[in-house]
């Protein structure tokens, strides 16, 4: 771990930008871009954020951290320019809203901190903001499966939910016949979405999250493929159908503990 101040090396990184994006002296590259076409690298740093978290690589990690920051000075640094806001006002920000949302360590009421009162400040936020609607504020951005459960989780808080887990099975049922039903392509693709979305409902309604329950399925999947690949020694494209789903079982009972 460095013995430097943490604000020392913010400000490195302030300097650096600002030298980056300086438009006589600065990187072309850097001066060239904006908000819309730094924000897909944003999104890319959080993704590879958490896949280091899932590989428990700390030292990735920490660098993987770095260019999430990164990203962050990045754009601070553009709308400074613009004469919108500095990274000091972003760090201001952020800071004045963990507070202001941990009212019982910085604001001496009693209590905890449960997902009640959280999503009961987060509201009380909304409403300052003039957002009535409980659909207010879920990013469009976010990951299909995500959003969805967002949106979801926002129209329970108001009532409009199943009171179990039987209703949202059913309706993946319904959707997945009005799927096979549909004539068009255009019909099949929005049934599609439907379904897909009742899965989503399905899940939440077991407490799971399913961006994390996919996450983890496409990585058995790869692994399980990958190790029929490595069994079939480079000739798995050459193999039946059944004897793909031979290697696919044996892989799965290699799998299970003994």
């Amino acid at each position: 771990m460095s013995d430097t101040p943490p604000s020392s090396q913010i400000n490195r990184l302030l300097g650096i930008m600002a030298r980056l994006r300086d438009p006589e002296t600065g990187c072309e590259w850097d001066v060239a871009q904006d908000f819309k076409t730094i924000a897909p690298y944003t999104i890319e740093e959080a993704y590879e954020v958490a896949d280091a978290i899932e590989r428990a690589d700390m030292d990735d990690l920490r660098g993987e951290l770095g260019d999430l920051l990164l990203q962050v000075v990045f754009h601070a640094r553009m709308a400074e320019e613009e004469g919108e806001f500095a990274f000091e006002d972003v760090a201001r920000s952020i800071s004045d809203k963990m507070e202001a949302r941990h009212p019982h360590i910085f604001g001496g009421e009693d209590g905890t901190m449960g997902e009640t009162r959280w999503e009961n400040l987060k509201e009380a936020e909304r409403s300052e903001k003039g957002e009535t609607s409980a659909m207010d504020g879920v990013a469009l951005a976010l990951p299909a499966l995500m959003r969805a459960q967002k949106l979801q989780k926002r129209a329970a808080r108001t009532g409009f939910d199943w009171p179990d887990t039987a209703g949202p099975a059913a309706k993946i049922t319904e959707e997945m016949q009005e799927l096979e039903a549909a004539s068009s392509d255009i019909h099949k693709a929005e049934e599609a979405g439907d379904l897909l979305f009742a899965a989503v409902n399905y899940v939440r309604a077991h407490g799971i999250s399913a961006e994390d329950a996919l996450r983890a399925a496409n990585a058995k999947f790869e692994r399980r493929f990958r190790s029929m690949e490595a069994l079939s020694e480079g000739a798995f494209a050459d193999l039946s159908l059944d004897e793909q789903e031979q290697l696919w079982q044996q892989v799965k009972r290699n799998e299970k503990p003994d």
